[in-house]
């Protein structure tokens, strides 16, 4: 079989996979996921694809991940992985879609406006 190479984006973070037969390994920028994300919690976003699809233990996947904070990263691993496996078998597509891991989640940060202090708030105002 060859490698399966797509994108996962959540965020600012951008994450490569690469996904291969195997045995169910995941390494994350060179270290094992466990070690890379600390938290069950996102170390359920990484293997929640492969846990819809009841393929944890069939494939191996590197990941080379940037930019954004570890959930976001965490996210954005999960799209990849969920894109590489309906590309390899389009009949996960609706178990996939059902669970929400075929979506890219389009929420970003809004930017700061001049004339403000944030995105939406305003410097203080001061009537007198």
């Amino acid at each position: 079989m060859e490698v399966i190479n797509t994108s996962g984006r959540r965020k600012t973070s951008v994450a490569r996979a690469y996904v291969t037969a195997g045995t169910g390994n995941i390494e994350v920028n060179g270290r094992d996921f466990k070690e890379y994300f600390k938290t069950p919690t996102l170390h359920y976003y990484v293997t929640q694809s492969l846990m819809v699809s009841n393929l944890r233990e069939a494939y191996d996947v590197k990941v080379n991940v940037a930019g954004g904070g570890i959930t976001g990263q965490a996210q954005a691993i999960r799209l990849a992985i969920a894109k590489a496996l309906v590309e390899m078998n389009a009949d996960l597509k609706k178990d996939l879609r059902a669970a929400g891991l075929i979506t890219r989640d389009p929420r970003m940060v809004e930017r700061k406006k001049f004339g403000q202090k944030k995105a939406r708030a305003r410097f203080q105002f001061s009537k007198r």
